[in-house]
């Protein structure tokens, strides 16, 4: 019985190792623009009201810090609640990460004087749209949902993303302009090499409780 845990055991950690690589990148600045307010109040329109970004700095890639590029994404439609008072959107749209310069022609091999793909994806499921504060005037909102997609390097990634984003008046909001402060995505990226080193030590050490249970 201990044997069979301790491969269960090694069974569970495979998937957990075999994704090892990490990448944070966080922006800041930059406007969104909230459709289908016209009319509603600041409340928003189910099945309409999209959030798009536009103008995001990117301002760190895994320990690079400095005006890397820019992050932009766009949400599905808003499925319950209101945009004024918080609700959730539709996974979809997009998550997008652009680097700009030398760094990022360094990074990727490639000619990034306008601009390289780091990161091409979307949400893949609900996004929440939550209401942090509110002056009556001002109000501030966390977009946080999971994303996923394909890195510079061909290879897949997913992860998480938190934007807070703040509508500086109703006036604003009625007409559905909103502004970035902040963002950070975490992204992980699975390990083939360490996916095939697990895998082999799994198969010899069931081979090698396999013979000890049949010598029992």
């Amino acid at each position: 019985m201990r044997r069979v845990l301790v491969l269960a055991l090694l069974a569970l950690a495979l998937p957990m190792a075999a994704w090892a690589d990490n990448i944070v990148a966080t922006n800041q600045f930059g406007t969104v623009a909230i459709t289908g307010m016209a009319g509603t109040g600041g409340l928003g329109t189910l099945g309409v009201s999209t959030i798009t970004s536009k103008g995001s700095q990117l301002t760190q890639w895994n320990g690079t810090t400095g005006s890397l590029g820019s992050v932009g994404f766009a949400t599905g439609a808003l499925t319950s609640g209101s945009i004024s008072g918080g609700g959730m959107f539709a996974g979809g749209g997009a998550f997008n990460i652009t680097g700009v310069g030398q760094w990022a022609s360094l990074l990727t091999g490639g000619k990034c004087g306008k601009g390289c793909s780091l990161f091409a994806g979307s949400f893949t499921g609900p996004i929440s749209w939550t209401l942090l504060s509110s002056n009556g005037q001002e109000s501030s909102f966390a977009l946080s949902g999971t994303i996923s997609g394909m890195l510079y390097n061909g290879r897949d990634a997913t992860g998480t993303t938190t934007q807070y984003i703040n509508i500086f008046s109703t006036g604003q909001l009625n007409q559905g302009i909103g502004h970035v402060n902040m963002g950070r995505g975490n992204l992980s990226t699975p390990e083939p090499g360490t996916l095939g080193l697990l895998g082999t030590g799994l198969v010899s050490l069931a081979g090698m409780f396999r013979r000890k249970l049949m010598r029992a």
